[in-house]
């Protein structure tokens, strides 16, 4: 959608950008000096706006034009659609980066949410020209059944340790009815797993380093392997769970190519109509240096009348 890419745009705080696009009447006072070569705030504006100004400019426009066509259409999207489209958006970044990435972009919450509702709006109008047909739906499924394709799985936590001598005490432990995730906190020096009891989760043959994945997949449920070794140490090993490899039928996958296919869409629409709003709007310059950023749509062509001979 038009708005994704609001984090690469605005590299710049809006803040420190309003006195570049309002005038500023202080241009010559001077920010910093560097052994006696001064650095002015005119100067330092003149950088942001050719650096990141335009852009911003831009989009600052073309959001205030789409905010205005979803009120003069009735489309509002509500605070709960806009959380969720938020919670997606974080999901994507480690604990804390979103955070951190707003702050150097200078943006708050609110921005945020503005550029969101955007989103939504562009994605409710363009949705009501998409039409996705069951024929559609199986014509990609049976193009691309390797996407719905799941190979074997298994669940399984471990310990990791340096040498064959520790992994040996420690497995004659479990053998004799220690607490696995106990001695994996105490024991394993794997920082990944260490604290979650050695739990690795679900994965498959090709994610783990061979000699691991052989004798994970060759375990039954609840079984403890014997210490195995690999590049990073040696392991013991169990098996909490194991799931077969699994082909999802039409219906299965039916949801999820509905949604491919409806964002394919919406990514080759929403260009389109966000350029439609902007030919349409009337966009006022008054500071010549941006004009180039908005210019005015060419006229449609008519034909000449046709001959009465």
């Amino acid at each position: 959608m038009i708005f994704r890419r609001w984090a690469a745009a605005m590299t710049v705080a809006a803040a420190c950008l309003l006195p570049v696009l309002a005038g500023c009447s202080s241009e010559d006072r001077t920010l910093v000096s560097v052994n006696g070569q001064k650095i002015t705030k005119g100067e330092l504006d003149a950088r942001l706006e050719a650096q990141a100004g335009r852009p911003l400019l831009q989009q600052m426009a073309e959001q205030d034009i789409i905010l205005q066509y979803g009120k003069q259409q009735g489309i509002n999207p509500t605070d709960e659609q806009i959380q969720n489209q938020i919670n997606q958006l974080e999901q994507r970044f480690p604990p804390g980066q979103f955070n951190q990435i707003l702050q150097q972009q200078g943006l708050t919450m609110d921005d945020v949410r503005n550029i969101e509702r955007g989103q939504l709006i562009v994605k409710e109008a363009v949705d009501k020209e998409i039409t996705i047909t069951p024929a559609q739906i199986a014509d990609f499924y049976n193009k691309n059944k390797s996407l719905f394709a799941t190979p074997a799985q298994v669940h399984a936590r471990h310990i990791l340790v340096k040498t064959k001598a520790q992994a040996e005490a420690i497995e004659a432990q479990l053998r004799k009815g220690a607490d696995f995730a106990a001695l994996a906190k105490q024991y394993s020096t794997d920082p990944g797993s260490k604290d979650k009891g050695g739990d690795l989760g679900w994965f498959t043959q090709t994610q783990m380093v061979k000699p691991f994945a052989d004798v994970a997949f060759s375990l039954g449920v609840g079984q403890i392997s014997q210490p195995v070794q690999t590049p990073f140490g040696w392991h013991i090993i169990q098996v909490l769970g194991k799931r077969p490899p699994h082909q999802m039928s039409l219906a299965e996958a039916t949801p999820k190519i509905r949604d491919m296919l409806l964002g394919q869409q919406e990514a080759a629409l929403s260009g389109p109509f966000v350029q439609n709003l902007r030919d349409k709007a009337n966009i006022q310059v008054y500071d010549q240096r941006f004009n180039p950023l908005f210019p005015t749509p060419a006229p449609a062509m008519s034909m000449p009348p046709a001959s009465s001979h």
